[in-house]
């Protein structure tokens, strides 16, 4: 071993800038991606708000997310063209989490569990809902069948990747992710027991708003684990406890 090199080490000097960069640019890119899940939250709610203004007639407050690019929608190009960059947020943000875990190993399986949710986002586009008449109609298909069944997947894994990074992170979290996600199944429930209304076009008046505060409770969970990671990575003296 060159001996120069080895007396820098000793003496506790700093080391060459050559070897200390490519150190700092990983942490960078390591923050890039973390704050992608603040971006996608933001983005997400965005576009809730952008795209009805397309929909005649369409209420928020009475009405799911998914009927905004169901089969038939004048909103389904649209919504479908808005959301592709959530989608790419949110796989580059379960990247980060999955890439900061360490020898962490609940974070780790937090961050495959989001990764597993943000790509599974991909498929939504090629499995939309029918409208309210044609399913009244009977006009439901395959597609619909499929809707459901990706909507029971990516609630399971996002929950999964709730209660992981809640055993990774330390009991503030902790806690704030239990309340979370019993606001998760008290507004999931709610939207469950509202639903058949939608096929058989009957009037939901408060679906839509049950489904939106289901859905915003996630989101900023997602800034909440986004910010406390960045907190970690900026200052790595913060303990996760």
């Amino acid at each position: 071993m060159d001996t120069h090199i080895t007396s820098r080490k000793k003496t506790g000097k700093k080391m060459p800038e050559s070897i200390t960069t490519p150190q700092r640019s990983g942490g960078t890119a390591m923050q890039v991606l973390l704050f992608c899940g603040i971006l996608s939250s933001v983005w997400y709610v965005a576009i809730n708000l952008f795209v009805p203004l397309y929909f005649p007639g369409y209420r928020s407050a009475s009405q799911v997310v998914s009927e905004l690019s169901a089969i038939g929608a004048p909103t389904r190009t649209l919504w479908i063209v808005l959301a592709m960059p959530y989608t790419l947020l949110m796989i580059a943000f379960g990247w980060g989490v999955w890439k900061s875990a360490g020898t962490n190993r609940r974070l780790r399986i937090a961050g495959g569990l989001l990764l597993a949710y943000s790509v599974l986002g991909v498929l939504w586009p090629f499995t939309p809902m029918h409208l309210r008449e044609t399913l009244a109609a009977g006009g439901a298909t395959w597609s619909d069948t499929m809707h459901i069944a990706l909507g029971v997947v990516t609630e399971v894994l996002y929950v999964a990747a709730l209660l992981f990074a809640a055993a990774a992170l330390g009991k503030p979290f902790r806690l704030y992710s239990v309340i979370t996600l019993v606001a998760l199944l008290l507004f999931g429930t709610l939207t469950f027991l509202d639903a058949s209304g939608i096929a058989a076009n009957q009037p939901t008046p408060w679906i839509g708003v049950w489904e939106r505060i289901n859905i915003g409770v996630f989101l900023l969970w997602v800034v909440v684990l986004a910010m406390l990671l960045l907190r970690r990575k900026t200052n790595p003296s913060v303990s996760p406890a």
